[in-house]
C-alpha cells in the first residue's frame, strides 16, 4: 500500500461542529448553510490532506454493544438537533457530489468503523488521517495513523498527547479507564482525575500494574482504586475502540477522484 493515504472523516463530528458554530438554529435556512459549510470544510480537508482515498463515516442506527455492556453509556448526552437528524441524507448526498462516499452500519459506532479501517490500512503500511476533534481517536496514534483537528488545522500527535494529558498514546485508554470519560458518561475510579491518573501511569505504566499495586498507593486514592477495580476494567472495555469490524467494502470504492 505504498503511496496510499486514506482520509477517514468522523462525519457527525464535522457536521455538529459546523452546525454549532453557526448558532445551532433549527430551520431550513440554517440547514442549507450548514450543508454548504460542511462541503466547504470537506473540500478544504481534501486539499490540505491530499488523500488517495477518502470516506465519511456515520453513526449506525440502534444501540451498540457498549450499551449492552453498560446501560449508562452516553446517558444524558445532548441528542442531535432534530433538524440535523432529519437531513443527514442531504449531507451524504452533498458529500457524494463532492466525490466522497459515506458509510455506516446499524448498531455499530462510527468510532469503531474508523478504528477498524485505520488499523487494517496501517497493518499493510498505508497511511491514515482521521479527521476528528474527538479525543477517543488518540489511542490509535502510530507511525501510520494520524489524527487531525480540522478546525485548528493541526495534527494531534504523540507530543500533543504527552503535553495535554501527561501520558503516551499507548497509555491513553488506561488514563481514561482510571479517570473516566464524562463525554460518554463512563465512570472511572471515584476521586481520580486526569492528573492523578497520569501520575499513577507514570509510576506504574499500565492499568493492570496500577490495580495490582493499589494496596501500596497511599491514602484515599489507593483505597478508591482497590474498591473500584472492576469499574476501571469496565471503563477500559467501553473506551477501547474495536478494530474487528468488517465493513464489506473494498478500499477501491473509496478512491478519491478530484472533482
Amino acid at each position: 500500500m505504498k503511496g496510499l493515504t486514506v482520509l477517514l472523516i468522523d462525519a457527525l463530528n464535522l457536521i455538529r461542529r459546523v452546525h454549532a458554530a453557526q448558532g445551532g438554529k433549527e430551520d431550513g435556512q440554517s440547514i442549507e448553510s450548514a450543508i454548504d459549510s460542511c462541503v466547504h470544510s470537506l473540500k478544504r480537508a481534501l486539499g490540505e490532506c491530499g488523500p488517495t482515498h477518502v470516506v465519511c463515516v456515520f453513526e449506525g442506527q440502534g444501540p451498540s454493544v457498549r450499551h449492552e455492556i453498560y446501560s449508562g453509556y452516553k446517558a444524558g448526552r445532548q441528542p442531535m438537533p432534530e433538524d440535523l437528524q432529519k437531513n443527514l441524507v442531504r449531507f451524504k448526498e452533498s458529500f457524494l457530489q463532492a466525490g466522497v462516499k459515506s458509510v455506516e452500519m446499524d448498531a455499530v459506532e462510527a468510532d469503531d468503523i474508523i478504528a477498524s479501517l485505520a488499523q487494517r490500512i496501517a497493518l499493510h503500511k498505508g497511511n491514515v488521517i482521521i479527521l476528528s476533534t474527538d479525543k477517543i481517536f488518540l489511542q490509535l496514534l502510530s507511525p501510520h495513523i494520524k489524527v487531525r483537528d480540522h478546525f485548528n488545522k493541526a495534527f494531534l500527535d504523540d507530543e500533543f498527547v504527552v503535553k495535554k494529558f501527561g501520558v503516551k498514546p499507548e497509555q491513553f485508554v488506561d488514563l481514561l479507564s482510571l479517570a473516566g470519560d464524562s463525554t460518554n458518561t463512563i465512570p472511572g475510579v471515584p476521586g481520580v482525575g486526569l492528573k492523578t491518573a497520569a501520575r499513577l501511569l507514570e509510576e506504574h505504566i499500565t492499568l493492570e500494574d496500577v490495580l495490582e499495586n493499589a494496596a501500596a498507593i497511599r491514602g484515599k486514592t489507593g483505597q478508591a482504586i482497590a474498591g473500584h477495580a472492576q469499574d476501571a476494567l469496565l471503563a477500559r472495555e467501553l473506551i477501547r475502540l474495536r478494530d474487528d469490524i468488517e465493513l464489506g467494502e473494498n478500499l477501491q470504492s473509496f478512491r478519491y477522484h478530484q472533482q
